[in-house]
């Protein structure tokens, strides 16, 4: 009987693991699998390379920047032979950015030029993943993933008017810039 009732409780709580564990497509894996494949473009970028002149920034701008971990960038270029495919790729990404979890906090753009939207993963006061993604249709889309603890939304924004002023050029940053060109 002990046996039976172990048994029993060692099956419940495989189950309930086994059922908790997400099997939905998922940015993360999204990323793995795609980073190394053609028209992808997969930077890993740590904060350090922004080259932010830290004594010029703000106390909010110093607390966003403390916040952050690294940023993933993940980009696929439309070229005439992979137009279908650029469009199941489109696909994908917004189904994955379409799940629940993601709450948008800015969409904007337009077709011409292009559209982005602004989702965070997390609480509003304890951002765990800032998600940009914007795509001109005849040139492809980007992802970036800002990555940190305790990340507030507000502040991070303040830090995004002093990436204007970062020197950009030398870094890893340039490979994504030219990647559309």
């Amino acid at each position: 009987m002990k046996s039976l009732i172990k048994n029993l409780t060692g099956m419940i709580l495989l189950v309930a693991t086994l059922y908790s564990c997400d099997q939905g497509p998922s940015l993360q894996r999204y990323y793995v699998d795609n980073q190394e494949q053609p028209n992808f473009l997969s930077i890993d970028v740590p904060l350090s390379m922004l080259n932010l002149d830290k004594e010029q920034l703000t106390q909010d701008q110093k607390d966003a920047y403390k916040s952050i971990q690294k940023l993933n960038m993940l980009a696929y270029k439309v070229t005439p032979d992979n137009t279908m495919q650029y469009a199941e790729e489109m696909a994908k990404v917004k189904t994955i950015l379409d799940n629940p979890k993601y709450e948008e906090l800015m969409r904007g753009g337009n077709p011409e030029d292009g559209t982005f939207s602004i989702k965070i993963l997390g609480d509003e006061d304890d951002v765990e993943e800032f998600i940009l993604f914007g795509n001109i249709d005849n040139r492809g889309f980007a992802i970036v993933r800002i990555l940190g603890n305790d990340m507030n939304p507000n502040k991070i924004m303040t830090l995004a008017s002093a990436l204007d002023k970062a020197n950009i050029s030398d870094s890893q940053l340039s490979q994504f810039t030219e990647f559309f060109k």
